[in-house]
C-alpha cells in the first residue's frame, strides 16, 4: 500500500519510505490538560517526564499502513496523534496511532514505544493547504468495547503544540530531515486508558470538509515468560 499525498486537490502516490521516526510526548499547550494526562499515566505507574515536551526515537521500521498488528500480551493500547512527515522537500500532515505497551511503559517509556508497531493512515495533506486554519482541525478515536463502537478520544489539535513549534523544539531547526516522521502527542481519553482489540482514529478538517480515517485490529501473541 502506498501513501496518497494531497496538495491543492491533486493526489500523488508515494511509497512509505521513512528514514527516521520521532515520537513527541507530553506536547500539550494547555498545562491543566497536560497535567491531567500526566496523572492519567501516573495511575498506570508511568513516571513523570523529565521535560515537556520530550522526544523519543523509535525505529522507522515500526511504521505500518496495515489494518492488523501483532502485539505481545494484552496490555497495549492506541492513541490518536497527528503525524508530520517531511517528503520531497515539503511538510505533510497525517494521522496515526502511537500504539504503546502500557506494562512496559511503567518501567521504561522508550522501550514501550519501541515494542509496538505504529499504524498510520495512508493519506497525508500538504501542511501549506491547512496552515491558515490549523487550529480548526479535530482528532477522534474509537474502540470496540463489549461489541460496541465507543468514542475514546475527541479534541482539537490546539490541545497540542503547533507543528512548527514541535519541529523547532526537536533539534532547533525549522524543518525535519527529509524522510522523517514525527508523532505529535495526544490528549486524555474518555473513561481512562484501557486496551481494546480494535482501534479507529481520524483527523477532520471542517474548513475543507475532509477527513483522514484509519483503523486496525490486534493479534495478541502469548507471553511465556
Amino acid at each position: 500500500m502506498a501513501l496518497s499525498l494531497i496538495k491543492a486537490g491533486y493526489v500523488e502516490a508515494k511509497p512509505l519510505a521513512a528514514t527516521k521516526l520521532i515520537v513527541a510526548g507530553w506536547t500539550g499547550r494547555d498545562q491543566v490538560a497536560l497535567e491531567k494526562h500526566i496523572r492519567e499515566l501516573e495511575e498506570l505507574g508511568v513516571a513523570r517526564p523529565t521535560s515537556t515536551p520530550i522526544y523519543y526515537r523509535v525505529s522507522a521500521a515500526r511504521l505500518t499502513l496495515s489494518q492488523q498488528i501483532e502485539v505481545t500480551g494484552g496490555e497495549s493500547s492506541g492513541e490518536v496523534e497527528f503525524v508530520l512527515a517531511q517528503m520531497d522537500g515539503e511538510l505533510w500532515v497525517g494521522v496515526g496511532s502511537d500504539h504503546t505497551d502500557r506494562k512496559a511503559e511503567t518501567y521504561n517509556v522508550t522501550v514501550s514505544k519501541q515494542m509496538c508497531e505504529k499504524p498510520i493512515a495512508p493519506v497525508f495533506w500538504a501542511f501549506s493547504d491547512i496552515a491558515a486554519h490549523w487550529d480548526k482541525l479535530i482528532m477522534r478515536s474509537w474502540i470496540q468495547e463489549n461489541g460496541v463502537r465507543t468514542l475514546y478520544q475527541e479534541g482539537s489539535v490546539t490541545a497540542m503544540l503547533d507543528p512548527r513549534t514541535l519541529i523547532e523544539g526537536y533539534e532547533g531547526r525549522k524543518a525535519l530531515d527529509e524522510g522523517a516522521m514525527m508523532f505529535c502527542g495526544t490528549f486524555a481519553v474518555k473513561g481512562g486508558i484501557r486496551p481494546a482489540d480494535n482501534f479507529e482514529f481520524e483527523i477532520h478538517d471542517p474548513v475543507l470538509d475532509r477527513t483522514i480515517h484509519h483503523g486496525y485490529s490486534l493479534t495478541k501473541l502469548p507471553v511465556l515468560g
